[in-house]
């Protein structure tokens, strides 16, 4: 981060917290991009993405082991979601992967949005929890369709979600849960031949940060409302040489004076395919600041990297050249951030004001 930058924020390295477990059958691929949470216990816990051979991912959970105030490693304690069920799986691949889950104090759950590996590719899911461990799945996000967009949101790949852990005002002035998303427009990686299609008003093919909204009221009233999104709307796309391919969401927004801080990694390279672990790309992770009363208004965006892969750590694994902030967690008073190093470890970093 340069000192003018607008965001007030840095990050600093701490070290790494998990490594994939020598003759752990499930860690084979690598431990990455984790979630996080508090549970029943008030111990936080780590809910890491674990890739066996053949790139098969499942959720574990792992308590983080705290010294002097800063996490430095974990203890593992099972599986908590895999995929079992026939949407999660395809002829020759299956996944629950890349999990994001948000404590939202009014529904008294964590909500986890993960990404299911099934027949047609990367499709976000939700789930919920009152303990970390029982996962209660709510299947397949819908995009409810908008005519002015004229574009189905669900003929997209979609990644990189994460819910707002605070109910917001949506556009059309109803309280809500918001949601952070990342279309992906290549319909050919559906159905080969189609290309890229984008909704109406986008002028930027590239992969960017959308915002969807759920009325609170639907939800208490069916929890099955958590799955169904609307109201759907841009809100930042790449801008910086750092970004300069995609940008995708990361951890779940925390709330600051300014607004809302959102980590976000930028992507430069070139992308072989949805279904391949890359080989050509760099992850560095940047940050927004939203509005806090408008959730889709950027006010402020760092014009370099906060973190980048630098040590052999974040450079050499299973997609090399990868930092990939997935939770923050506040720790003794201070705010930590856990990211994915080269889709193989997790590391972990001090977020600090720079005011």
């Amino acid at each position: 981060m340069t000192p003018a930058s607008p965001v007030p924020y840095r990050l600093t390295r701490v070290g790494v917290v998990m490594t994939p477990e020598p003759g752990n059958a499930d860690e084979a691929e690598g431990v990455l991009n984790p979630a996080s949470g508090r549970g029943p216990d008030g111990r936080l816990y780590l809910l890491p993405r674990l890739v066996s051979a053949g790139n098969v991912s499942r959720v574990g959970i792992a308590r983080v082991i705290v010294e002097h105030g800063v996490p430095v490693s974990v203890e593992r304690e099972g599986v908590v979601l895999q995929p079992d069920r026939g949407w999660e799986r395809g002829v020759g691949n299956a996944g629950t992967e890349d999990p994001r889950t948000t404590w939202i104090e009014a529904l008294g759950l964590h909500v986890m949005t993960y990404v299911a590996y099934g027949p047609l590719g990367p499709r976000t899911a939700v789930a919920v929890s009152e303990d970390l461990r029982e996962w209660r799945r709510l299947g397949p996000a819908m995009f409810r369709y908008q005519d002015d967009l004229d574009m189905d949101l669900n003929l997209f790949h979609n990644k990189d979600t994460v819910f707002f852990p605070e109910p917001v005002t949506a556009p059309d002035g109803t309280e809500s849960l918001a949601v952070l998303h990342r279309p992906m427009w290549d319909l050919g990686e559906t159905k080969p031949g189609q290309g890229v299609r984008v909704p109406a008003g986008v002028d930027d093919e590239r992969q960017s940060i959308w915002i969807s909204y759920v009325p609170l009221a639907a939800v208490r009233d069916d929890l099955s409302a958590l799955a169904l999104w609307e109201q759907h709307r841009f809100v930042a796309g790449p801008q910086y040489p750092f970004e300069e391919l995609k940008i995708g969401g990361g951890p779940p927004p925390l709330r600051i004076p300014e607004g809302w801080l959102v980590l976000h990694h930028g992507v430069t390279g070139v992308i072989d395919s949805a279904f391949s672990q890359q080989q050509k790309v760099n992850y560095a992770a940047g940050a927004l600041i939203l509005d806090a009363e408008d959730p889709t208004r950027v006010i402020a965006r760092t014009p370099e990297p906060l973190l980048a892969p630098e040590t052999d750590d974040e450079r050499s694994g299973i997609v090399p050249n990868v930092v990939f902030p997935t939770a923050i967690e506040e720790i003794e008073g201070r705010h930590f951030v856990f990211y994915g190093m080269a889709d193989s470890k997790i590391g972990v970093a001090l977020l600090e004001r720079t005011d």
